[in-house]
């Protein structure tokens, strides 16, 4: 079974914004930023055209990305969970 990648192209877009938020709020250079970003099953996950996470804004993203580091899985941000609010 083949994977469909997302294209480069907007990668790049998502990825530049993305890093650009965690160095922001990091206080880190915008390359290492990246390299995190990358090398995170986020991003795995991003790269994934079948998941579309790439319709998710990159505050959003973030959130994944965090969330990842606090309990080692994106899929518990809220953004994915599908819990209900109210």
């Amino acid at each position: 079974m083949s994977h469909d990648y997302v294209s480069p192209a907007i990668l790049q877009t998502v990825d530049a914004a993305v890093s650009e938020l965690i160095a922001h709020d990091r206080c880190i250079s915008g390359l290492d930023a990246l390299r995190l970003f990358v090398g995170s099953e986020t991003h795995r996950m991003l790269e994934d055209d079948s998941l579309k996470m790439w319709y998710f804004s990159p505050l959003a993203l973030l959130d994944m990305w965090e969330t990842e580091l606090a309990t080692g899985d994106p899929r518990n941000s809220l953004y994915l969970r599908g819990d209900e609010i109210g």
